[in-house]
Formats: C-alpha cells, structure tokens, sequence
C-alpha cells in the first residue's frame, strides 16, 4: 500500500508542474584591456522591482520615467552586490556611464553600462556576485569576458557566486562542463519543452481501441514508441538549435515562444479528443523544430564563444537530452505500472492533460498578445 501511494505521489509530481516563467538570469558582459574593463549589465525590470519597488505608482507598469527617477537607487543597489578584483585581489572601482533600456526574449530589463579602473594590467579576474540571491535561489548571473581574441563564460550561482578566470588561458574542458550543466538547468526549467513531452508521454501506456483508451499489455511496444518519439523530438530540435544558433535561420523570439506554447496546447489537446493516434513521433519531430528554435535563444542570450563555439554547441545540446532523458527514466516505469489506475487514468492523463491545456494557454495569450506577466 505504502510503495503504491509513494508511486502515485511521484506520478502527481510529473502530472502538475509549477506555473513558471524563464528562470530569473542577469547577463554581465566584461571586455578586459589592459588595467581597464568596460561592462555591460543587462537586469530583468521585474527583478528590480521585486528587490527595490520601481512600480511607484503600483499601476503594474514600468515606466522610463519611474526608471530613470530611481537610476540612483538601482545602480546603487546592484553595484552593491558585484565585486571585481585583478591580479593580486587588487579591487577595480566599477563607474556606471551610462543607464539604458532593452528587451530580451521575456521582457524588459535595465542595461548598466560601467567602466572599471584597476591598479594593474588585469591577467586574472575574479568575479564576486551576489545579486538576488537573497530572496530568490533559482537567479543566475551569465557571465561573458571578452579578452584579446577569446570570450569566456561563466555562471554565477547561490551556490557558486564567485568565479576566478585566468584571461589568457581557455579551457575547453571547463567551458564543456558549463554549457553541458547550463543545457540540464534549461530542461529542467524550461516548464514548456518539459510539458510538451509530458504531453505526448502521457498516452504512450495506452493503446486507442473503439475510440476508447486501453491500456497497454506490454512493456516493449510502449517502449518502442517512447524511444521514437524521444528521438525524433531530438533530432528535430538538434538540427534547429544549431542552425539558429549558427545564424542560418532566425525567426522573431516572439514568434517562436508563441507556437511552443501552441505546441503544448495542441499536444496535451490531443489526449483528450484524439485526432492524431499513430506515429506520435512525427508530432515530435514537426514540433521539435519549434523547439529547437527556443534552445537557440537561450544560448544565444547566453552568448557562445566563438573560439569554443563547436564545443559548447555540443555540450549544451548533450545536456538538453541528458535532462530529457532523465524525465523519461523516471516518469515512463511509474506511468506503465500505473496505467490501470483510477489516479492514473483521471489524475494524470485526463485532468492533468487539461491542466496542460489551459496553463499552455495562458502562455500562448502571454506570448502572442504581449502580455507577460499580466495574465500570469
């Protein structure tokens, strides 16, 4: 009874996930020469609103005026939470010059630009970050150093908030290491892509007979099944990702974050009033192209390294289907011995399929009409 009620507590875990957003990222960019540095600090609005309330007259709209009124505050504040030290742990007093505004794929953010004056020639750099982490766990600050003719990156965690970077010297290994952890953060983030493949994991233990839902009596096809869809939706991503992110295609952000939403609906749609039946994994694959264009944006805002761009490529890719790999691990046992059921065939697959359409509904109103963050 107890190992039964433990299996139906981790379905219920895969079948309501969070409603969530693109995790909270700040993008810090450093062009190093000789004992100057020139910074660029991209800060998400709503982030800055939550820390220091730029909403002062609370009309759930941010103005340039309400910004600039608080230009003092802000730069204070986040300037507050970044230290940088040369060779020597030699303290580089950081200036802002100039205060601006910008928009990335999910929103409006601050753009701090500064100028750094260290003591010495910077050969090494050390990066201390703290902004956010107080209030908010899941924040990350993307770094990128541009030095010479190399770019290096690096994340900068609650758990891992300082980062020491010799500028001379890059490291293919270590930027392996980043991008492959960076491509496990964005599936198990990314609510969309996750839900998606939920949504077409969910029927798999099932086989449709007299227009009713069967379940499954063996094992193997339902694997089979999984492993094509699996694959497909690999495939399709891969080979957008990297011509995306390579600038061979390029679709407005709007665009694409609004057919993975449509995607979702369709998918999950799809296990309530059947139209599709056979060979899910051509859905995989069509939409999988969608897919692989969201990838692209997140490593693009991440910003690739050109002289590791092949590595990290691979890397970030690799950690996507580790991720995806790891949900279908788990979620594919609990749903085939659960797929008799009662929690099962109601719970998970028909109100958590309904539960899929209407919160990929509401991103699809978001994300189409512009409207992050009013409706959700």
């Amino acid at each position: 009874m107890f190992n039964r009620l433990l299996r139906y507590l981790f379905l219920l875990a895969f079948c309501y996930p969070a409603y969530a957003h693109k995790a909270s990222d700040s993008y810090l960019t450093l062009k190093v020469s000789g004992a100057t540095i020139e910074g660029r600090w991209d800060i998400a609005l709503r982030d800055l609103d939550y820390a220091i309330s730029l909403d002062t007259n609370n009309d759930n709209a941010i103005t340039w005026g309400e910004l600039r009124s608080k230009q003092e505050i802000v730069s204070a504040y986040v300037f507050s939470h970044l230290l940088i030290h040369g060779k020597g742990l030699e303290s580089c007093a950081l200036k802002p010059t100039q205060f601006l505004v910008d928009t990335h794929t999910d929103g409006a953010y601050s753009v701090l630009q500064f100028k750094g004056i260290c003591p010495s020639p910077i050969l090494s750099i050390e990066i201390k970050y703290t902004l956010f982490f107080d209030f908010d766990p899941q924040h990350r600050g993307l770094l990128r150093i541009e030095y010479q003719n190399t770019t290096q990156t690096a994340i900068l965690s609650p758990t891992q908030n300082k980062q020491r970077i010799e500028l001379a010297e890059v490291k293919s290994e270590r930027a392996f290491l980043q991008y492959l952890q960076e491509g496990l953060w964005h599936i198990g983030t990314g609510y969309d892509h996750m839900l998606f493949l939920l949504s077409l994991l969910l029927p798999a233990v099932y086989v449709r007979q007299a227009r009713q839902w069967h379940p499954a009596r063996q094992f193997r096809p339902v694997l089979i099944a999984v492993i094509k869809i699996v694959t497909a939706f690999t495939i399709a991503h891969s080979i957008t990702l990297t011509l995306a992110t390579l600038d061979v295609i390029a679709l407005p952000s709007r665009w694409v974050e609004s057919a993975i939403a449509a995607s979702v609906v369709l998918a999950a749609f799809n296990n309530l009033y059947p139209v599709i039946i056979k060979r899910l994994w051509l859905v995989a694959f069509v939409f999988g192209l969608v897919h692989g264009l969201g990838f692209a944006n997140v490593l693009k805002d991440l910003g690739l390294p050109q002289n590791l761009l092949i590595v990290t490529l691979l890397a970030f890719n690799l950690g996507v289907e580790i991720g995806q790999l790891g949900i279908v691990s788990v979620f594919l046992p609990l749903a085939y011995w659960s797929r008799q059921s009662t929690p099962y065939r109601i719970v998970c697959f028909k109100l958590g399929s309904g539960l899929i359409v209407l919160i990929a509904g509401i991103w699809f109103l978001e994300r189409a009409l512009n409207l992050k963050g009013v409706l959700f």
